[in-house]
């Protein structure tokens, strides 16, 4: 592996490291449902930006050709293991799933039901509040081609919401720190009335 030339620091990748790299995290998990894969785009994409730390940095942030090169591997890596993650989330989630706030993981399940490139549009615009004209630049697509995305999106989004007692007002709001204080997780609202016994 290449390293970047003497005028760049360690530690300035460092800092960019430690400011960027939870966030980003979460837009991917929040973009695939899977944080094994989410974790996995995000450390490439850092690895392949320390690689070319100098050319980043003199062209400005790094953070948008950071986030496009994870979210590009996790979108990739998603559709290769497609058939696995159905079968994975028929068995429910894993049970070490990050500690999230309950819109928060209720969300991300109403985004697995969407088109990757659906997906990716809400990640960047609603969750990441980034313009839509950057939204476009980042996916490569018209602006009016990300707001028909985000509108089917939304319309999508707003009835697995709504099913899951959600606040479908904002997708702002799903965006809160998963640190922030949250109402503790409940169990579905969803009691069968019967359910018949083995044997």
């Amino acid at each position: 592996m290449s390293e970047p030339s003497s005028s760049s620091t360690p530690s300035d990748f460092d800092q960019f490291y430690t400011a960027t790299a939870k966030r980003l995290v979460a837009a991917v998990y929040a973009a695939t449902g899977d944080l094994a894969e989410a974790e996995d785009a995000v450390q490439e994409a850092y690895a392949r930006a320390w690689q070319r730390w100098d050319r980043l940095t003199a062209g400005g942030d790094p953070t948008p050709w950071v986030r496009t090169v994870a979210l590009r591997l996790a979108v990739s890596s998603w559709r290769r293991a497609r058939n696995r993650m159905r079968a994975h989330f028929r068995h429910g989630p894993p049970p070490d799933l990050p500690d999230l706030a309950p819109d928060r993981v209720a969300l991300i399940h109403a985004l697995r039901g969407l088109k990757p490139e659906q997906r990716t549009a809400v990640v960047l615009h609603h969750l990441l509040d980034l313009p839509i004209e950057q939204v476009a630049r980042e996916t490569g697509v018209s602006s009016g081609a990300v707001r028909t995305r985000l509108s089917r999106a939304r319309k999508a989004l707003g009835s697995h919401l709504a099913d899951a007692d959600a606040d479908t007002g904002s997708f702002a709001n799903a965006d809160a720190d998963a640190d922030a204080k949250a109402p503790a997780p409940h169990p579905p609202t969803c009691h069968p009335k019967g359910v018949p016994s083995h044997g």
